[in-house]
């Protein structure tokens, strides 16, 4: 009788330990997933910011050194570590956005890498969300994203954004189909937060905000 029961105890943990696995494999398949490139010179509070409320919003994010997975000093002398390249990132499949922070010399070495149009450029012929704040969205401009759709930018780059683009001076995001582009480092929470309601919902976005002690109008 003993070894009855001993028999069917195991075979009740090994169908539970099964349906775990199925179960962590079916999160991690419904899992969205985000991809910030990240160049020497990013404003570090665009990219922290937008990590960090990406994450609390249970979206997997992947931070990929644009020259490499070496540490990568910001615009103000912050250091970071990527988790991985941009070469091994875009092999690991596909993104559910691609997030460019902004700052002056981040953004010129994501103007002048062809890698960078190709992930926008694949991105963009599926459908998938792109967004880019403060100076980036004149990286959408230079590799040929999005053209003619609503966007904005931090202000100085406004000059060379208008004849592309249909620029929106008073709104601190825009959302124009699959492009979401906001003004600068203040306003990267809703930046941040509008992302995370197109990916997993509004009411998640809300609470988001509600634990940063934040107010999220969508």
């Amino acid at each position: 009788m003993l070894s009855v029961l001993r028999k069917s105890f195991q075979n009740v943990v090994t169908h539970a330990n099964r349906r775990v696995v199925r179960c962590k494999s079916h999160q991690d398949t419904c899992a969205k997933n985000a991809l910030i490139i990240l160049a020497p010179g990013a404003e570090e509070m665009e990219f922290t910011i937008s990590a960090d409320v990406l994450r609390r919003g249970k979206i997997n994010v992947t931070v990929a050194g644009l020259y490499g997975c070496e540490p990568v000093k910001c615009s103000r002398s912050v250091v970071i570590v990527p988790d991985t390249s941009l070469e091994e990132a875009v092999t690991r499949g596909d993104y559910d956005v691609v997030v460019l922070p902004g700052g002056l010399a981040g953004n010129k070495a994501l103007m002048n890498s062809s890698a960078v149009g190709d992930v926008l450029r694949c991105q963009e012929s599926k459908g998938g969300l792109i967004a880019a704040i403060c100076a980036a969205p004149t990286a959408l401009a230079k590799h040929g994203i999005g053209k003619g759709k609503s966007i904005t930018s931090h202000p100085d780059m406004k000059p060379q954004l208008k004849e592309l683009y249909c620029y929106i001076d008073d709104k601190t995001v825009v959302q124009d189909g699959n492009i979401i582009t906001s003004l600068g480092p203040v306003t990267t929470f809703d930046f941040a937060l509008k992302i995370t309601e197109q990916l997993v919902g509004v009411e998640v976005a809300k609470e988001v905000a509600k634990a940063m002690l934040w107010t999220y109008k969508p």
